[in-house]
């Protein structure tokens, strides 16, 4: 990995942390060490993810995902994942046939546009 590659590296890391800890505060209305029991892991150690210095292993983001409500594209990278959620709100009102109808028809338009 060249320098560059390290420093974008080191600058997600901090930006995942302040997500994590916006989360931890302002969503789920937590301690450190009540979130840090709650995803596996020790109030320390959270308090270095959240400072960018320390990285969740798979199963406490899963955790974290599971207990927030927040995609783990969004908790790691900070993709949108209100869209997901607003997308299953809109499709709430149609049955799953109407539904494949329309992914059909979506499907038709693309190939009509790719040629």
């Amino acid at each position: 990995m060249n320098t560059s590659d390290l420093e974008l590296e080191k600058q997600e890391q901090i930006s995942r942390g302040k997500r994590i800890k916006y989360i931890r505060e302002n969503e789920l209305h937590m301690n450190k060490t009540q979130l840090a029991k709650e995803i596996g892991i020790s109030s320390q150690f959270l308090g270095l993810v959240e400072e960018g210095r320390g990285n969740l292993m798979y199963r406490n983001i899963r955790k974290l995902r599971d207990l927030s409500g927040h995609s783990a594209d969004y908790i790691l990278y900070g993709f949108d994942d209100t869209v997901i959620n607003k997308t299953k709100e809109l499709l709430n009102v149609y049955s799953d046939k109407e539904i494949v109808k329309a992914i059909n028809v979506l499907k038709d338009i693309a190939i009509f546009i790719k040629n």
